[in-house]
């Protein structure tokens, strides 16, 4: 027996043997169900996940970086995190980054061979050491890249996660924490596009909403280290400073123009009437925090 038979997100489900037979509409039914289920099953490990999302903020806040490492649809949706990150908590791109199997080109067109080269899962962790963090992330938990990259990373002395929705028999020596989703089986047998990518991706949004929040990038739910590259969120960022400092639209844009387009800073001036240069000191002081700060 193959080690893909053995795997849960390789196995059939027993509700959707007859899936050819399903009318559209129950078709659908079944797949939102099972993302449902999927969700519930990374809602389990809530603990696991908020300690990993406390070692992105460690890393983050002590100058290392933060890789996510996967292949095919694990890998896609890494890239999609990492890109994410900039413009809603302000990052360094450099920062908070993915490598995918089959490098950038395999965002847009499958590639489905890259996965197997664990050398270039090694090669892509070359770069990281200690105060450095590894994200694999891998439905089956058998991906060879991201083995490799995860065996390079620590060799490297920089701490390591997996996310997987196989089950955790036999992956604790894998990585320092392994979140294990253990989803199942898929309505499509194998296409771990389906709940298990709705499942890890769920969990990447919690990962890293969580660490930006324990970084100060939060104040109350707003987005306050935002970078408004687009007028859609140059508007938000306005409507941030109204709010969070209880002023007039007008007055938030004087606020934010006054603070260079920094809108903890706006918000800090508002609320403690205070130049431009005293709000930073006093972010500063507070670690970046608004909430300190004021």
């Amino acid at each position: 027996m193959s080690r893909w038979r053995r795997l849960l997100t390789e196995s059939r489900h027993p509700d959707t043997l007859a899936l050819d037979t399903f009318t559209t509409e129950e078709v659908v039914a079944a797949v939102l169900d099972e993302d449902r289920r999927g969700l519930e099953a990374a809602l389990r490990l809530k603990a696991e996940i908020g300690r990993a999302a406390d070692w992105i903020a460690e890393a983050l806040a002590a100058g290392g970086d933060v890789v996510f490492a996967g292949a095919g649809t694990s890998g896609r949706l890494g890239v999609v995190e990492a890109a994410e990150c900039p413009p809603t908590f302000g990052t360094d791109p450099a920062r908070v980054r993915a490598v995918i199997a089959g490098g950038p080109d395999a965002v847009f067109r499958s590639r489905e061979g890259a996965e197997d080269r664990e050398d270039d899962g090694r090669r892509a962790a070359g770069d990281l050491g200690p105060g450095d963090l590894l994200v694999g992330l891998s439905a089956s938990s058998v991906t060879p890249f991201v083995h490799g990259a995860l065996a390079a990373a620590r060799q490297r002395g920089a701490r390591t996660v997996l996310l997987t929705c196989a089950a955790p028999e036999g992956l604790a020596g894998r990585a320092d924490l392994v979140l294990a989703l253990a989803t199942g089986p898929e309505v499509l047998t194998g296409s771990t596009r389906l709940k298990a990518g709705s499942a890890t991706k769920a969990v990447l949004n919690a990962l890293t909403t969580a660490a930006m929040v324990r970084l100060g990038k939060v104040y109350e739910n707003l987005m306050v280290d935002l970078r408004p590259g687009s007028a859609k969120l140059r508007d938000r960022a306005l409507r941030i400073v109204a709010a969070a400092a209880g002023v007039a639209a007008g007055d938030a844009e004087r606020l934010w123009r006054e603070a260079g387009g920094e809108v903890k800073t706006a918000i800090v001036m508002a609320r403690r009437g205070v130049s431009a240069d005293a709000a930073r000191r006093l972010l500063a002081a507070a670690g970046g925090h608004v909430r300190q700060a004021l």
